[in-house]
Order: C-alpha cells, then structure tokens, then sequence
C-alpha cells in the first residue's frame, strides 16, 4: 500500500473513532503527537490523541462526523496533509459542561508523517480550538 494509502486508512480510523484499538495497525510505536490547541496541548502520541478523539466522539459529541475538504502527500517530507470539516453536537454525557445542545462546525488539519517502514511517525493537529469550543458553549 502506498504511503498516502496508509496515511488515509489511518485518518479514517482515527476520524472515525475507532481509538487506540482500531490505529494501532497504522501507527510506529512512539509515535509523536503535536498540537498548539488548548484541550490537546498535552497529549504527546498519536495513540494517546487517537483514544482523545474517541472519547470525545463517544461520550460529549455522541453521533459527531467529519467531511475530507482536500488531501495531499508530499513525497519529499513523506507527508500527508488532510483539510477536514468535524460537526459535532454537546447531546452526550461528559464535557466541561453540562449538554448544551450547541453545535460545531470546526475546520483543521492534519500533517501525517510516514516513516520507511509506512507506519504513523508523527502526527501534527493544526486547530482553533476556541472557535469551536466558543460554538459549543464551552467557552
């Protein structure tokens, strides 16, 4: 499978909150994570970050989704880029909050970094966490 393949299966699998469980396949161990995002600042692995998503998408945002704008791979860096739409609604149980009934529609992107052995090397999350946390009734 291709790089950008890899990279793909393993955007799905974390978009579509399968957690550590369902990534893992995808993903070099120690992987590293990144995000100058408040609510995700700390989490340091891509497996960590996988399992956040799926807590979130499971629990506060119960029935949330996302919608690929574009996607890129680079060969030279070995990296693919995903600009993706998350929609996601405060029904669920969990939150700083109580449910609010408020939604979000929040852009990011991905920078996916493929190592030689095409496993997840790095992940970096670039996201303005306060629109969409200010949507939801967080903020």
């Amino acid at each position: 499978m291709s790089k950008m393949g890899i990279a793909t299966n393993f955007f799905h699998a974390c978009e579509g909150l399968e957690g550590r469980s369902g990534c893992q396949q995808y993903v070099a161990d120690g992987a590293r994570f990144e995000a100058q995002s408040e609510p995700i600042a700390d989490i340091v692995t891509v497996l960590d970050y996988c399992d956040w998503m799926q807590g979130l998408g499971q629990g506060p945002l119960k029935g949330c989704n996302y919608r690929i704008v574009t996607s890129s791979f680079d060969e030279d860096s070995s990296t693919a880029l995903f600009f993706g739409t998350f929609t996601g609604k405060h029904i669920g149980e969990g939150g700083p909050v109580d449910a609010t009934g408020k939604e979000t529609s929040s852009h990011y992107v991905y920078a996916i970094t493929i190592n030689d052995e095409n496993k997840v090397s790095g992940m970096i999350k670039i996201w303005n966490a306060p629109w969409a946390l200010t949507e939801l009734g967080w903020m």
